[in-house]
């Protein structure tokens, strides 16, 4: 009969995203997995698997909740879809300066580091940045419907390109780009959506 689980998984799982999340996959060993848990290796091993189905549980529930929390975030009406877009987007520029936010996001770096060599890693880094999309799209969709975006836009085409933004911002902030710099990237992008000719006046 198997022993009841002495300790608390869900923070188990946190001190192992975080490890990761510090060192990368690859610079991150059992022992520094042991040492962040207190757990020994029978008991990791037991719980959750080897190190690669430990990363890959805690990157699948880094990108279901990034994603939940995007989504909720830009949820609501017609009216206002385009600057909560905005301001999502100013707020990650922000938050992609800040010296303690030069490690990136969870989904930047495990992408960055293993799509290229392992196809379960890239299946759910596309599978969130997909849905990244669509919440972005959704909210251009709305923008479009409301009269701020005009009727020719694309909202598919440019959910896209402000998806890249985003992406963008993440990668140059961690090079130790500017606040500035990082918010003036986002004010041109949505300076150049194509808008209604009255809202140029």
């Amino acid at each position: 009969m198997a022993r009841p689980r002495t300790f608390d998984e869900a923070q188990v799982l946190r001190a192992v995203r975080d490890q990761f999340w510090n060192k990368g996959y690859a610079a991150t060993s059992m022992d520094d997995l042991m040492q962040a848990t207190g757990l020994g290796k029978g008991s990791l091993y037991g719980a959750f698997g080897d190190k690669h189905q430990l990363f890959l549980k805690v990157f699948d529930t880094y990108c279901v909740n990034s994603l939940e929390s995007v989504k909720k975030m830009l949820e609501g009406p017609d009216a206002g879809a385009l600057e909560r877009l905005r301001q999502h987007l100013l707020g990650i520029a922000t938050a992609s300066a800040a010296p303690a936010n030069r490690r990136g996001c969870l989904l930047g770096r495990g992408t960055a580091e293993l799509a290229s060599q392992d196809a379960q890693v890239a299946d759910r880094a596309l599978e969130t940045f997909r849905g990244l999309e669509d919440a972005f799209v959704r909210c251009l969709e709305q923008a479009r419907t409301h009269g701020d975006l005009a009727a020719h836009a694309d909202p598919r085409k440019l959910g896209a390109m402000l998806l890249a933004v985003q992406r963008g911002l993440e990668a140059v902030g961690k090079a130790g780009m500017d606040e500035a710099s990082l918010r003036g990237m986002v004010e041109t992008a949505f300076e150049h959506l194509p808008v209604p000719a009255k809202r140029r006046r």
